[in-house]
């Protein structure tokens, strides 16, 4: 064997080899897997910065975890106006285009779209099972649009108010 081939022989059994995926002997099977658990949903569901943005008792950035990521992450769509994040300009709700519209049934008709139509676009780790957008009775400008919605993983329940203020326009 020539030296070059015996030194490129030796460099080839320092690499590693990769790890095959567990494959049963035949007549056996896998071992079975652990069920879905707390832990299983916050690895699906993912950690996140707190919102509005918070310091925790550590002085580090409050983190989200669970299910309260993910109404953190409803709350950040539905209050960013489409066109306001500067590298991602489509990213939010199009509620904000009715912000100076009368509240009637139409304009809670299409806030009640521009709300599902933003979590489906913006959030699939959830499937929005209702949307309810109901003026408030005592202040004619607030709206609560109430939503309600379902963790895909989980299948996990979950509900949310939030609250939108239209400004209306000022009668000649």
């Amino acid at each position: 064997m020539a030296p070059a081939e015996n030194s490129l022989m030796r460099a080839a059994s320092n690499v590693p080899v990769p790890s095959r995926p567990a494959v049963p002997a035949r007549g056996g099977s896998l071992p079975a897997r652990a069920e879905p658990g707390p832990g299983l949903l916050a690895s699906f569901v993912g950690r996140g910065i707190s919102f509005p943005m918070a310091v925790d008792r550590d002085g580090s950035v409050r983190l989200t975890r669970g299910t309260e990521n993910l109404d953190a992450s409803v709350r950040v769509i539905l209050s960013t106006a489409p066109g306001e994040r500067l590298m991602r300009p489509q990213f939010g709700c199009q509620i904000w285009d009715l912000l100076f519209e009368p509240v009637n049934s139409n304009t809670l008709g299409l806030m009640d779209q521009a709300v599902r139509d933003a979590i489906l676009q913006w959030e699939p780790r959830v499937d929005v099972t209702d949307v309810e957008c109901v003026p408030d009775a005592s202040d004619s400008s607030l709206v609560h649009i109430r939503i309600s919605y379902q963790v895909r993983d989980t299948n996990d329940r979950r509900n949310l108010v939030y609250p939108f203020y239209v400004i209306p326009r000022e009668e000649p």
